[in-house]
């Protein structure tokens, strides 16, 4: 049997994933040259993306993020501190990669236990939790012209993964809902943080191609 975790705590966990992606989505905007509304717009579309994606797959329609208006402000605000107060020559280079590893691991936890509370099995929810983790960075990338994160950061999708399982692990276990979400997030953000900064990667295959897919000979 699930145990009860109080919305009020999924809403305060899902919406401040919401506000740091809305954070990185305008940061990179602010980055890209974007305007006020290119910057705004993105920074609601990443902020809003990961849980659209994860409402809609396990059947919680119309998604939380829609029926409501309180994540469209969180993102609007998100947008407007960064346009504001965060001067384009005063970004840091990894600002961006931090404030994304900190909403995907948000992100990953409640997508995982919101797809559990639907009655999702716990291994297929461990999975729409990497989903829904990386859904705002992928569509913040796209829309900035960019290889999303997922396709070559090895430990983004295996971070978020990573997530997910420790929920369903513990969901498994029958463990108090909030000590494996914490604890999943706190992994999932740890292992993106020492991909960025000590270059932490999983194994690639040994391909002596270019990247185009041409052998070299």
């Amino acid at each position: 049997m699930h145990a009860a975790i109080p919305q009020v705590l999924i809403s305060s966990l899902d919406g401040a994933g919401t506000f740091v992606f809305a954070l990185s989505g305008a940061v990179l905007a602010v980055q890209k040259r974007f305007d006020i509304f290119g910057v705004l717009f993105l920074s609601w579309v990443v902020g809003v993306a990961g849980g659209i994606t994860r409402d809609v797959l396990i059947g919680a329609v119309p998604p939380a993020t829609i029926a409501n208006w309180h994540d469209f402000a969180i993102t609007i605000i998100g947008g407007l501190v960064v346009f504001f107060a965060y001067p384009a020559e005063q970004l840091v280079s990894h600002s961006v990669l931090v404030l994304d590893a900190l909403g995907l691991g948000l992100f990953a936890v409640t997508g995982a236990e919101k797809a559990i509370s639907y009655g999702i099995n716990p291994v297929i929810a461990a999975v729409l939790g990497m989903i829904s983790g990386i859904g705002g960075g992928m569509t913040r990338d796209v829309l900035a012209g960019q290889i999303p994160f997922v396709l070559h950061e090895d430990l983004y999708a295996i971070a978020a993964l990573a997530a997910g399982v420790i929920v369903s692990v513990g969901e498994a276990l029958g463990l108090p809902p909030l000590l494996p979400m914490l604890f999943g997030a706190a992994v999932c953000i740890l292992l993106r943080v020492m991909a960025i900064f000590f270059g932490w990667r999983a194994p690639h295959a040994r391909w002596h191609g270019s990247p185009d897919g041409e052998t070299d000979l």
